[in-house]
Order: structure tokens, then sequence, then C-alpha cells
């Protein structure tokens, strides 16, 4: 049995399986994770709350929700869920953000204090993200010309479809070439 794992963190409107979250949920399960998602217990909460509580808040959810996060933990977070940022800083854990808040700097700051590798995904049409700061905080960029923040691209439903798969297709390989690499399996 593998001593993975991967908790998942939400955005604020679509739980833990949302198609972004659950394709890179399951990468990590097809590389012996164990998954762990978190459910925010008030899900309306964050829209009550200013960009400076949103942090705290996803933290205490987090903690609520795995009080002892594994050792050989991934973080994979949704916009929302990337103030989990902070965690993965704290203990040293690797993550894949996907549409990470680069314009909070609560997000910001953890990201600049990581000490393990994080892939950022995002698209050039979300306001929340910003190419140049991705670039600056991380070498591991996956960047969709014209992607919103649910990375939807412009035209026809399997343009964005394909942006799903090519998200997906990043994250497998950061996970196989970055974190858990043939030699650590």
């Amino acid at each position: 049995m593998s001593s993975r794992s991967a908790i998942i963190l939400p955005g604020g409107q679509f739980g833990p399986f949302a198609p972004l979250l659950m394709f890179a949920a399951d990468a990590a399960e097809r590389r012996g994770a164990q998954l762990l998602p978190v459910w925010w217990d008030e899900p309306d909460r964050p829209l009550t709350l200013t960009p400076d509580e949103r942090g705290p808040w996803v933290l205490d959810q987090v903690k609520w929700a795995v009080p002892e996060p594994p050792e050989n933990a991934l973080l994979i977070g949704k916009s929302l869920g990337t103030h989990g940022a902070t965690m993965a800083a704290e203990l040293g854990l690797p993550a894949v953000w996907l549409t990470p808040v680069l314009t909070s700097e609560f997000v910001v700051d953890a990201l600049r204090r990581a000490t393990t590798p994080f892939l950022l995904v995002g698209g050039t049409a979300d306001s929340l993200w910003d190419s140049g700061l991705a670039r600056e905080l991380t070498q591991y960029v996956m960047e969709v010309e014209g992607a919103d923040h649910g990375m939807y691209v412009p035209g026809r439903l399997a343009a964005s479809t394909a942006v799903l798969g090519d998200v997906a297709t990043a994250v497998e390989d950061f996970l196989d070439e970055v974190v858990w690499p043939p030699s650590a399996r």
C-alpha cells in the first residue's frame, strides 16, 4: 500500500470533484495516492469574507478536515483552495495549484515561502492570474492563452474540453517528473 496521499482543496463553487480537480486527483490516484477531499462546511461563507479573511478561513477548514496531513502528501487546489499554499509552505509539501488567486497577498506570500516544487495552471483571460508573477514564483507553469478562471476558452466547448485534457497531462507530467519520479516509486 502506498504512503502517498493527495489533499484536494476545492474552489468556491463546485466542491472537490469539479472537472479540473477531478482529473488532477485522478492523476495522483493513478500514481498510488489516497485521495483526501476537503468539503467546505459552509460553502457560501467565502462570499461573505473579505479577501484578507479568506486565507485563514481556508486553513481552518483544511485543519478541521485533515487534522494531521500525511508526510508524503500532495496538495491540489483550485482558486479558493489555493489559499492552502500556506499549509504547503509550512509543511514542505508539493502542490498543484489550478487557477491560483495570484491577486491575493496571502497566496503569493505562501508561494514565495514554498520550499518544494509546485505547478501553477492558469489562463490569460483570468483576472486572478498574472503570467509574469507565475513564472517568477515557479518554473512549473502551464498557461492557456484565452482561458478564463474556469479554464474555458472562447469558441465551441470541445476547445475547452481539450484544455481540460492538456491540464490533466501537465499534472501527470509534473507528478511523474518532479513529485513522484520513477526513482521514487
